[in-house]
């Protein structure tokens, strides 16, 4: 999968990470999903650029860039977003679920640079470094166990990412039925239901207003919209007439 360029305004932040295999695994995720760039704060051991977990990801590794300080790490990131399992802390910020967070974050990627937080496997983000956040996002877990794998944690996130990120580029190539398409459809369901006789034994006092809006809210892609009103058309002959059109 070619890497999106909003992807490219990503930075992945891991803030006093201890053990260097699960940097390791941060680094195989994003080259999983596609992100290049990995920052590191202050990782516990010095040596974790020779992390065997980072299989696959060698290049991001020798990249990524270290800092003393949160501060500098997020300096040029016009977005900072933290992660959280929550647990009995008291949040001084908006917390979002990651299925609406990461639709926050894509809007933001087409045009500004954002970090993506991480705290260390013991202790998740410090209240310091929370301090840098705009919001917090959280991976919904069951209560039994709420704590994730670092390099886990990561991976959800990203793929979680890549996946809006490719659902929505499907949703913009689609094109939408038009207005005129839409009220086409609406009359000939209005016709079919009166030449049926529905209307007859269930009458609706705002019949027209009603199957309008339930038309709307179809959504119809326009190739969707085409058949429908095909199909639609034969209904209303074979009720009006008792046959089939030649074809």
């Amino acid at each position: 999968m070619a890497a999106s360029n909003e992807f490219d305004q990503l930075r992945v932040v891991l803030v006093a990470a201890r053990n260097p295999l699960n940097i390791g695994a941060v680094a195989r995720a994003m080259s999983n999903f596609g992100f290049r760039h990995l920052r590191v704060v202050n990782p516990y051991e010095a040596a974790f650029r020779e992390a065997r977990s980072a299989v696959g990801a060698s290049a991001l590794m020798s990249s990524a860039e270290e800092y003393k300080t949160v501060a500098e790490a997020v300096a040029d990131c016009a977005l900072v977003v933290g992660t959280t399992a929550v647990r009995h802390r008291e949040l001084q910020h908006p917390l979002r679920r990651l299925e609406y967070g990461v639709r926050l974050l894509r809007r933001q990627l087409r045009s500004n640079r954002v970090a993506l937080l991480f705290g260390s496997e013991k202790f998740g983000l410090s209240n310091a470094a929370l301090s840098h956040c705009h919001w917090l996002m959280r991976i919904p877990t069951c209560e039994e166990n709420i704590s994730m794998n670092l390099g886990q944690a990561v991976a959800i996130c990203l793929y979680e990412l890549m996946r809006d990120s490719k659902a929505a580029a499907q949703r913009e190539k689609v094109e939408r039925a038009t207005g005129g398409e839409l009220e086409r459809i609406t009359t000939t369901l209005l016709e079919a239901m009166r030449a049926s006789g529905y209307l007859d034994r269930r009458p609706i006092a705002d019949v027209e207003e009603r199957m309008r809006r339930l038309v709307r809210r179809l959504n119809l892609p326009a190739r969707d919209a085409v058949v429908w009103l095909g199909i639609l058309r034969q209904i209303v002959w074979k009720l009006r007439s008792g046959k089939s059109p030649v074809s």
